[in-house]
């Protein structure tokens, strides 16, 4: 059996030395593999600081590092995990790799702007990691970069910031481009219901990217006008006003959850008609919800201010607004519960990636429930509480999702096969690794422990001991699901077109595709998932 990628398709060079091939390609599948590569160097980054954080939480008092040292350990980590892996994840990498695939197109709408991004991103990536290394040390105001503090500290803000909003020029022409691909792109007879729902979802995801990540760009902005020229903006003593801060921060910051989220949900429609062997449920409700929470999440952003002094009828609006974003997730949920009812499910692992993101993902979602109630939120407000429903929504939400999507595409892309049981192993040990790390953060939140603390009372000892130990469970699963796939790149049997008897188009053509997706384009007759 031959078991090397094949020289042509998107893997060939066309005379060109490998890496001027790569640096300058227009290729879609591509520059998805070139952020899929940084990514991951990033993600593992960002995994190792928190890591440190962790063994540092193990005991009460100094174990590892200094105060200041854990406060840039937790910037960078919040900065890196949020605005270099999870915001650009599944649709940096799987939207540019996927989409004109499913769309039955040649390649994106603008092929040289979306390597551009991937310049920016990188680019903004560099910059955000050379605040470890240049001037007074990386900044030590958490991700948010709240204001005043971050104008009045003597730490790298101003290039964490300024690296900040390079990457969301990255996210807005990512955005941008997707829009235009899925008006302009679509193969003929692919109307707008005869969609796959994953495209669906970046479509829903783009209109957030192209419209909100302009808001944070200029609040980033402003706090280098006010480090730089001592203008007034947020700073109480130079007549600014920090809660102006907090609300343009989460004006952005809150879409950014569902920037994050949402592609996450188009992967697990994708999978579930698959492993299930029906076609989806309610394949308009999960359309049009993508719709509703891209609207309803521009509207919520107070929630993240119950306790800043803002007034009471606006408290009210903004929790039943928070209330009424959680109806389209759910009826999201509800719709895969029924596609898999009466199905003729397959455990392989990336339905079990997708299982394991359903109830993480319901845990998150219920607890923000709690974050969401006034009287609740004022008492968990700030505490490690917020930290586990935090992680159980981006980690256990968009980081399962995007472990799905590579388990279900890796056939696709290279060529190859995975060893499934190693595979499905290492799903149970990551999956045991999250619950035991996070699950204590919720009860210590909830026993009053505050976040972000270098150091804590003696009776916070056992759930952060706990937590400790499941952050090593994590990490073992996440070596052996590097290992796993790595074998599978390297020696793993050749796969065949469509190894998951998937049916939409991204499956009708040869693993990996060639240059140009598919010989002639393809005409749509029916809908995407038409399980008989």
């Amino acid at each position: 059996m031959n078991h090397s990628i094949p020289s042509g398709g998107f893997f060939d060079n066309e005379g060109k030395p490998a890496w001027l091939a790569w640096l300058t390609t227009t290729d879609h599948k591509r520059i998805g593999l070139l952020y899929f590569y940084s990514l991951t160097v990033f993600f593992l980054v960002g995994v190792i600081l928190g890591l440190l954080m962790r063994l540092e939480l193990i005991n009460p008092g100094k174990d590892l590092v200094e105060a200041q040292t854990y406060n840039g350990l937790f910037t960078l980590h919040g900065v890196i995990m949020i605005f270099l892996f999870v915001i650009p994840g599944v649709p940096a990498v799987f939207g540019n790799i996927a989409l004109p695939l499913l769309l039955g197109a040649r390649d994106v709408a603008f092929p040289k702007l979306n390597l551009l991004s991937w310049y920016l991103y990188i680019g903004g990536a560099i910059l955000a990691l050379s605040t470890l290394l240049v001037g007074d040390g990386p900044p030590d105001t958490g991700w948010t970069f709240y204001a005043p503090y971050s104008v009045k500290t003597g730490t790298n803000v101003s290039m964490a910031v300024l690296a900040a909003f390079i990457l969301g020029f990255s996210s807005i022409l990512t955005g941008l481009n997707f829009l235009t691909t899925i008006h302009r792109m679509r193969c003929p007879g692919m109307s707008w219901f005869k969609m796959p729902l994953f495209a669906w979802a970046l479509y829903a995801t783009s209109w957030i990217q192209l419209l909100a990540t302009p808001v944070v760009g200029i609040t980033l902005l402003m706090i280098v006008v006010e480090r730089w020229l001592g203008i007034g903006l947020f700073d109480p003593a130079l007549g600014g006003d920090p809660v102006l801060y907090q609300h343009l921060f989460w004006i952005y910051s809150h879409p950014a959850v569902y920037i994050m989220i949402l592609p996450g949900m188009g992967v697990i429609s994708e999978i579930m008609p698959t492993f299930s062997r029906r076609r989806i449920f309610g394949y308009k409700a999960i359309a049009y919800s993508s719709l509703a929470i891209a609207f309803i999440g521009y509207f919520v952003w107070g929630h993240h201010m119950f306790t800043s002094g803002m007034s009471g009828p606006a408290r009210i609006i903004f929790s039943i607004l928070t209330f009424l974003v959680a109806i389209p997730s759910a009826i999201k949920v509800f719709n895969w519960l029924a596609t898999m009812y009466g199905g003729s499910i397959d455990m392989k692992p990336p339905m079990l990636y997708a299982l394991g993101f359903i109830f993480l993902f319901l845990i998150g979602g219920l607890t923000g429930l709690v974050n969401g109630a006034l009287a609740t939120d004022v008492h968990i407000h700030d505490t490690y509480f917020v930290v586990g429903h935090f992680h159980y929504v981006m980690f256990g939400g968009t980081g399962f999702a995007f472990f799905a999507a590579l388990h279900y595409w890796f056939p696709k892309i290279y060529g190859r096969m995975y060893d499934v049981k190693a595979a499905t192993r290492a799903f149970w040990v990551l999956f045991t690794g999250f619950n035991v790390l996070y699950f204590p953060m919720l009860v210590v939140g909830m026993m009053g422990m505050p976040r972000r603390y270098y150091d804590y009372l003696p009776q916070f000892h056992l759930p952060n001991l706990i937590s400790t130990v499941g952050s090593w469970i994590t990490v073992a699963g996440l070596i052996y699901m590097i290992v796993v796939l790595v074998k599978g790149y390297r020696k793993g049997a050749t796969a065949s077109a469509n190894p998951w008897d998937g049916l939409t188009l991204d499956w009708q053509t040869d693993s990996p595709p060639s240059k140009e997706n598919f010989d002639t384009i393809p005409t749509v007759t029916e809908g995407p998932y038409e399980y008989k």
